[in-house]
């Protein structure tokens, strides 16, 4: 059982995310240490985590699983969070999420959308299609979440092998596979802090998204 005062070592995966970083990191409750994991940033994201107090490490392989993956071997905590770097969704609802943790393996965010920019309906339509398809393999959610807690050994030994988009949706598919308590909690989900997502922000991201889940389903 992980204790209030338990570090948790949170994993943000970037790709120029300058802008955003300084407001995320300042509102990390206390005890949630960050680990910003570069994936190859021109806009100076690295230097900005660094002296900002952050952990910083750097991935050449491009992809959300390659970055998420890489801080998850970089952390230390019992207990890893993964949160979106670019303020779509407030860090203080992470000690929300770990405080569920000791009643279940995984602890998900479930987004809800506080305004139409927020979420747009090609993103939300893929991500509601995906969510059904795992609920008829028994996988319990609503969202194929960008913000989850679990423990870092747990989620190492699920043994998950995507690379790219397609990460979290191999991660809820294996952990329903191996019998994972997964609870979702209601996260507020708001437009990101400047510039676009490299999922969201296009029909082309989201195809490409939705390529690499494809891939993972089939």
């Amino acid at each position: 059982m992980n204790r209030a005062c338990d570090p948790v070592d949170v994993v943000l995966p970037c790709l120029d995310e300058a802008e955003a970083l300084p407001g995320v990191l300042a509102a990390l409750p206390p005890g949630f240490r960050p680990i910003v994991v570069d994936n190859g940033s021109t806009d100076g994201t690295a230097d900005i985590a660094a002296s900002l107090g952050a952990t910083v490490v750097h991935e050449p392989r491009r992809g959300y699983g390659a970055a998420v993956h890489a801080g998850l071997l970089a952390a230390t905590a019992d207990v890893v969070a993964v949160l979106d770097a670019d303020g779509s969704v407030d860090p203080a609802v992470l000690a929300l999420l770990a405080a569920r943790l000791p009643g279940a393996d995984l602890v998900a965010g479930r987004r809800i959308p506080s305004g139409r920019r927020a979420w747009p309906w090609h993103a939300r339509a893929g991500n509601a299609a995906l969510a059904a398809l795992l609920r008829r393999r028994g996988v319990p959610v609503r969202d194929i979440a960008p913000v989850r807690v679990a423990r870092r050994g747990a989620l190492l030994e699920l043994g998950i092998t995507d690379r790219a988009f397609g990460y979290p949706l191999e991660l809820l598919l294996r952990a329903g596979a191996a019998g994972w308590r997964i609870v979702e909690v209601d996260v507020a989900y708001r437009p990101r802090t400047g510039g676009r997502s490299k999922v969201s922000g296009s029909v082309r991201g989201t195809l490409r998204a939705a390529r690499d889940m494809a891939a993972v389903l089939a």
